[in-house]
C-alpha cells in the first residue's frame, strides 16, 4: 500500500509540474498573441499610411492645385482611422487637422518626386500626364486601331493583349514583334499633334542638356518616354562620330526634362502628417477583479484537465506493471508457460519483452536441466546395470569370478569413474572453480605425448594418426588440462573416423594466438547439428552405444577447459568428408 501512495504521489506531482508548465505555457501564448497583435497592428498602420500618401499623390497628380482636397482628406481619415494634415512647405494648412510647427512631416506629396519609400517605381508619378495626354478623338480613333492589330495578331499567333499607359495610349504585349509589326500595330507609336509638338520640346530640351554637360551625340524619345540613339543616313554622317552618352546621364536629363514640362500641371508641393489619435494609443491590460477571475477560472481548469490527464495516465501506466508483477509470481510458483502482453514500444513495452524472453530462457534452462539429470541417469545406469548382472550372475552360480569376470567389472567401474568425473569437471567449471596451472608448454612435446598416448588404439582401428608443429611453438597453459582438451578431440576423432582414415593434430601460430586443429576424414556432421556439437550429451549418434556415440561430456569439457585458459573452440565440418575442430589459444595470459 505505501508503494502504490508513492506511485500516485509522484503522479500527482508530475500533474502538478505539468500543469505549472502548461499555465507558463499560456502566459508565453499569450505575450507572444499580443506580440504579432502589435505586429499586425504596425503593418495595417503601414499600409493605411501608403493608402493616404497614394491616393493623395493621385489627387496632386491629376489637379494643378489642392483646391477641393478637403473633402478627400477628411474621407480617407475616417476609412483609416488616422489623423491628417496637409500643409505648404511652409506650414500653412491646406486641408486637415492642424499641425504643431516642429512636427516632422510623414512625407512630401509631389507626383513630380515621389517617395520611394511609400510608392515604387519612377521618380515621377505615372498618373502625371499633362500635354501629352490624348484627346478623345484621338482615344477613340487609337483604341479602334489597337482592336484591329491585336485581332490580326491573334489570329495568326493566338497570344497578345492591349495595354493601356496613363496618357490612354494603347499597344499591344505579348506577342511577336515581327506578327505586331505586319499588323500595323507600330502605328500605335505614331505621333500626330498636339502631343508631336510636346514630344519634340521634350526631344530638345533632352538634347540641349546633354550638349550642355559634354559634347554627345542626340538622343531620339518613343511616345513611351524610351530614348534611343538616332541612325542617321551613310551620305549624312559626319566622318567622327560623336562619343554616345551614358545611360545615367540620359535619364537625369530626361527625369529633368519631364518635370519642367510637367510643373504647371500638379499641385504644387505639400506635407503631408499622418499620426494615431490619442485615444487609441491608451490600450493596455486590464488587471481588474473580472480580468483576475477568468485568469484564476482559465488556470483552475488547465489544472484539473492536466491532472486528470495525469491519473489517466497514471492508471494506464499502472495496469501492466500489475500485470508484469502477477505474472512474476506466477512463474515463480512453477508456471513455466505464463508470458505477458506486449503494447507499444515504449518502456513498459519493452519490460514485457524482456519478461517473456526471460521466461523464455528459464523454460529452456529447465527443459536442458531435465534432459541432463535423465541422461545423467541413463549413463549411469548402465555400467551399474552390467555390474549388478554380473554380481547375480555369480550369486546364481551361472558365472565363475574369474579374471574374465574380474576384467569385465573392473572396465565397468572405470567408465563409472570416467562419466563421474567429467561431470565434476563440467560441475566446477560452471561454479568458476575450474583451476588451471599454467605454466611453459613445448607444444609439438605436449601433441607428442598426445599421440603416443592414442596410437595404439589408431593402430588397432586401421587409422593413421599423425601430428605436425609448425615451428617451435611456446605457450603458458596447464599441460595437464590441455593434453585432456587434446586427447578429447583425438578420442573423439577416431571414434568417428572408418578403416583407412586418418587422423592429424597441426599446431601453428595465427596472429598472436595459437591454433590447435585436429582434423579427421569421418563421416562429418549435419550442418543443422554443428551449433550443438559443444552441448552436453549430445551425440551424432543417437543410439546412446557407448563403442560408437561416447558419454557426450568430451567436448563439452574441451571447451570449459579451453575457455579456462581465456580461448575458445570451434568447429567446422562436411559431411562424407570429415570434421576440423580447433583450439585456439592465447601465447601468454
Amino acid at each position: 500500500m505505501g508503494a502504490r501512495r508513492s506511485i500516485l504521489v509522484r503522479l500527482l506531482a508530475g500533474a502538478v509540474l505539468i500543469a505549472l508548465c502548461s499555465i507558463a505555457a499560456t502566459a508565453w501564448l499569450a505575450a507572444r498573441s499580443t506580440t504579432v497583435a502589435i505586429q499586425e497592428q504596425q503593418g495595417q498602420a503601414l499600409a493605411d499610411d501608403a493608402k493616404v500618401y497614394n491616393t493623395l499623390l493621385e489627387y496632386a497628380a491629376t489637379h494643378r492645385n489642392w483646391s477641393g482636397v478637403e473633402r478627400l482628406v477628411a474621407q480617407l481619415g475616417q476609412e483609416t482611422g488616422r489623423q491628417i494634415g496637409l500643409s505648404t512647405r511652409d506650414r500653412k494648412p491646406i486641408a486637415g487637422q492642424p499641425v504643431p510647427p516642429d512636427r516632422k512631416p510623414s512625407a512630401v506629396v509631389y507626383p513630380l518626386q515621389v517617395d520611394p519609400n511609400l510608392a515604387g517605381g519612377d521618380q515621377i508619378d505615372p498618373r502625371v500626364v499633362g500635354p501629352f495626354a490624348l484627346t478623345p478623338a484621338q482615344k477613340t480613333e487609337y483604341d479602334q486601331l489597337a482592336q484591329r492589330a491585336l485581332n490580326c495578331v491573334q489570329g495568326r499567333t493566338g497570344q497578345g493583349k492591349i495595354v493601356v499607359d496613363p496618357t490612354g495610349r494603347p499597344h499591344l504585349e505579348d506577342a511577336p514583334a515581327i506578327n505586331i509589326t505586319t499588323c500595323d500595330g507600330d502605328r500605335l507609336l505614331d505621333l500626330e499633334p498636339p502631343q508631336r509638338a510636346w514630344y519634340e520640346t521634350l526631344q530638345k530640351a533632352v538634347n540641349t542638356c546633354l550638349n550642355a554637360r559634354r559634347k554627345v551625340s542626340p538622343v531620339q524619345i518613343a511616345s513611351d518616354f524610351s530614348w534611343s540613339f538616332p541612325s542617321a543616313p551613310a551620305a549624312q554622317a559626319p566622318a567622327v562620330a560623336p562619343p554616345r552618352p551614358d545611360s545615367e546621364t540620359v535619364d537625369t536629363c530626361l527625369l529633368n526634362a519631364r518635370r519642367d514640362i510637367l510643373k504647371p500641371y500638379v499641385a504644387p508641393p505639400a506635407l503631408l502628417f499622418v499620426s494615431t489619435p490619442s485615444s487609441a494609443a491608451s490600450a493596455e491590460f486590464d488587471l481588474s477583479a473580472a480580468n483576475q477571475k477568468r485568469i484564476a477560472g482559465v488556470a483552475a481548469a488547465v489544472l484539473g484537465i492536466t491532472v486528470l490527464i495525469a491519473v489517466l495516465g497514471g492508471i494506464r501506466l499502472v495496469q501492466p506493471l500489475r500485470a508484469l508483477t502477477k505474472a512474476s509470481r506466477e512463474m515463480t510458483g512453477g508456471d513455466e508457460q505464463i508470458r505477458v502482453k506486449v503494447r507499444g514500444q515504449d518502456e513498459i513495452g519493452q519490460l514485457s519483452l524482456a519478461f517473456n524472453e526471460l521466461a523464455d530462457a528459464r523454460a529452456k534452462t529447465e527443459s536442458l536441466r531435465r534432459a541432463m539429470v535423465s541422461d545423467i541417469a541413463h549413463e549411469l545406469r548402465t555400467p551399474l546395470s552390467n555390474i549388478r548382472g554380473w554380481l547375480e550372475a555369480v550369486e546364481d552360480g551361472v558365472a565363475q569370478p574369474d579374471e574374465a569376470f574380474i576384467a569385465s567389472l573392473s572396465e565397468e567401474a572405470g567408465l563409472l569413474q570416467h562419466i563421474i568425473d567429467d561431470l565434476r569437471d563440467l560441475a566446477t567449471a560452471d561454479a568458476g572453480n575450474l583451476r588451471i596451472h599454467p605454466e611453459r608448454v613445448y607444444l609439438g612435446l605436449l601433441l607428442d605425448q598426445v599421440v603416443a598416448t592414442y596410437l595404439s588404439q589408431a593402430e588397432h582401428a586401421g587409422i593413421t594418426l599423425t601430428s605436425a608443429t609448425n615451428g617451435d611453438i611456446e605457450l603458458d597453459a596447464d599441460p595437464v588440462r590441455l593434453r585432456q582438451a587434446v586427447g578429447n578431440l583425438v578420442a573423439n576423432a577416431l571414434r568417428f573416423t572408418p578403416a583407412g582414415g586418418a587422423v592429424r593434430i597441426d599446431a601453428r601460430h595465427e596472429g598472436t594466438d595459437v591454433l590447435i586443429e585436429v582434423v579427421d576424414t569421418g563421416a562429418g556432421i549435419a550442418p543443422e547439428d554443428l551449433p550443438k556439437v559443444f552441448d552436453r550429451f549430445w551425440r551424432a549418434e543417437q543410439s546412446r552405444n557407448r563403442h560408437t556415440g561416447g558419454s557426450g561430456l568430451g567436448l563439452a569439457i574441451v571447451r570449459s577447459l579451453v575457455e579456462a585458459h581465456g580461448g575458445s573452440a570451434s568447429v567446422t565440418s562436411r559431411l562424407d568428408q570429415g570434421s576440423t575442430f580447433a583450439l585456439r589459444l592465447p601465447q601468454t595470459r
